[in-house]
């Protein structure tokens, strides 16, 4: 079993106040964590990971199809590989939340 402490990650800023920290990564998934400041804004991009997540604080706005999805803290949800998405923090509190990847999405360029 391997154990990466969170204390040995350090969060990297992807966009303005969209705070994203790489966790494990197995052979099948990999885990990251977020932090979205008020108003910040995921922009639209895809990727050919299946991610799945649970918010565990605020709510996000998660743009799909042209569709709003609200996400409530507690909330879980799926994306699949390949479908173009974009988030944003309309709420006046920070957003928290984990995401898993399947296959891994170990050590992104977060610019892509």
């Amino acid at each position: 079993m391997d154990v990466l402490p969170d204390a040995d990650v350090e969060a990297v800023e992807a966009v303005d106040g969209v705070f994203l920290t790489q966790g494990a990564a197995g052979d099948e998934t990999s885990i990251q964590r977020f932090v979205i400041d008020p108003g910040a804004e995921v922009p639209e991009h895809d990727h050919p990971h299946e991610q799945v997540g649970v918010i565990t604080e605020g709510t996000i706005t998660f743009v799909v199809d042209g569709e709003d999805r609200v996400v409530e803290a507690g909330d879980t949800y799926v994306i699949p590989g390949s479908e173009p998405h974009a988030a944003r923090n309309d709420g006046d509190e920070e957003v928290v939340g984990y995401d898993i990847f399947s296959p891994p999405r170990a050590n992104p360029d977060w610019q892509e």
